[in-house]
């Protein structure tokens, strides 16, 4: 079957031509330039047809493209999907990281951020030390504030509402709060004198209703029990964060889901992982990009535990994002988080099915609390640039994608 070019990117199902030196065939995939890239493994071939002809790909065909060796046969493939999304943009935030609190009592052994309350290291901001951390760190291009931080054992409601409609009348928007998070306000949001926690429903709609615009998609780790066990045993479950995000979605709230990788999780627990993902987004559409994190191995207990000095490798980084961006074919984006993988590997990952390179950022802390090597913040010319010798169009977005400025494109030599 012959599917007719699109007008996004002038794409078609794979075709048969020559193959290399050797004379065997090949499969080839037309790219968005004009070009052509050459598939060599004949099972990677079958499954890029698939692809691009409308189909979806199974768990066993999944499993596939994790193990095929032909890396930049499937880079191409993750490649034209994207580009049959969003064709040659690529999406950046101007954004700033607030991290309030570090003091958190769920204990995830992955997590060199977490402190207690009478721990050296810990800090812990009031209402005032929030407003004076964001004037200090706020540009006249701020848009988005992403709040992450840790569980805090004595915070009431009350602090939270407070603080997402501050920063929200101070004309941020507030992107903020993941599932465990959520999950966390459940139990102290109940009215005093009762002991059920409240819904997750009457949570996000307190938090909407206070200038909430969108949800991160922290605390999903790994959705297998076996893994969450070992590495976030006191973390809401796999079911709990998906509840959290499809009554978010219901409730008009985007999201975005994450996935950590590169510890104790087998390839299957990862494809799974994403697999679920995928049925949500069918259930009850909602998220906007899927971000994998990969494990950083310093200053926390799991690293310790299984003895893991290293970092993720490039090629484990880069076929993790292109599994993912042919596997989600119903999430618009998969975004390339540069704090954790370096800002030139995220470059690379533009031609292998990344369209988001995440944001300005400023003052990251929690990546690089367990041993994250790069820089805590990137200017906003720094990502154009990195976007553009990539052959992209830089698309500066907000916390949910509406486009606020299109760069031009520089021409490839």
């Amino acid at each position: 079957m012959t599917r007719p070019p699109t007008a996004a990117t002038g794409a078609t199902p794979t075709q048969r031509s020559a193959g290399p030196a050797a004379g065997a065939p090949a499969t080839v995939v037309p790219l968005p330039n004009g070009h052509a890239a050459p598939i060599h493994d004949p099972a990677l071939a079958r499954i890029a047809d698939k692809v691009l002809s409308g189909g979806r790909v199974t768990f066993e065909e999944g499993m596939t493209l994790f193990a095929t060796p032909d890396l930049p046969g499937l880079a191409a493939l993750a490649d034209a999907v994207r580009a049959e999304k969003v064709g040659d943009k690529a999406y950046y935030v101007h954004s700033l990281r607030l991290s309030q609190t570090n003091v958190c009592y769920v204990g995830c052994t992955f997590c060199g951020f977490q402190r207690t309350m009478d721990q050296e290291g810990v800090w812990d901001m009031d209402l005032p030390d929030v407003w004076a951390f964001v004037e200090k760190h706020a540009t006249p291009d701020l848009v988005e504030i992403h709040i992450s931080s840790g569980h805090h054992p004595k915070r009431g409601w009350d602090y939270y509402l407070d603080l997402t409609r501050g920063l929200t009348e101070r004309g941020y928007q507030v992107k903020a709060w993941t599932a465990a998070e959520i999950h966390h306000f459940t139990r102290i949001a109940r009215p005093a004198g009762t002991t059920a926690p409240v819904s997750y429903r009457e949570v996000l709609s307190e938090l909407k209703d206070a200038g909430l615009i969108a949800m991160p998609g922290g605390g999903a780790e790994i959705f297998a029990e076996r893994v969450r066990r070992r590495i976030a045993r006191a973390k809401v479950d796999a079911d709990g964060w998906l509840d959290v995000h499809r009554t978010a979605h219901e409730l008009g709230l985007p999201t975005n889901a994450t996935m950590l990788y590169g510890h104790v999780e087998t390839l299957e627990e990862r494809l799974d992982h994403m697999m679920r993902i995928r049925d949500l987004q069918d259930e009850a559409p909602g998220f906007m990009s899927f971000v994998p994190l990969a494990f950083q191995p310093d200053n926390n207990q799991l690293a310790r535990e299984i003895g893991k000095t290293e970092f993720t490798t490039g090629l484990d980084d880069l076929r993790n994002l292109a599994v993912a961006r042919v596997v989600l074919d119903n999430v618009p984006h998969v975004k390339g988080y540069w704090i954790m993988i370096t800002p030139e590997l995220v470059q690379v990952s533009l031609g292998a099915g990344v369209s988001d390179v995440d944001g300005t950022i400023s003052d990251e802390r929690i990546a690089h609390a367990s041993g994250a090597s790069t820089e805590t913040g990137i200017t906003e010319g720094e990502l154009i640039r990195l976007i553009q010798d990539a052959g992209r169009t830089p698309v500066k977005r907000d916390a949910i994608y509406t486009e606020l400025e299109v760069h031009p494109a520089r021409p490839l030599a």
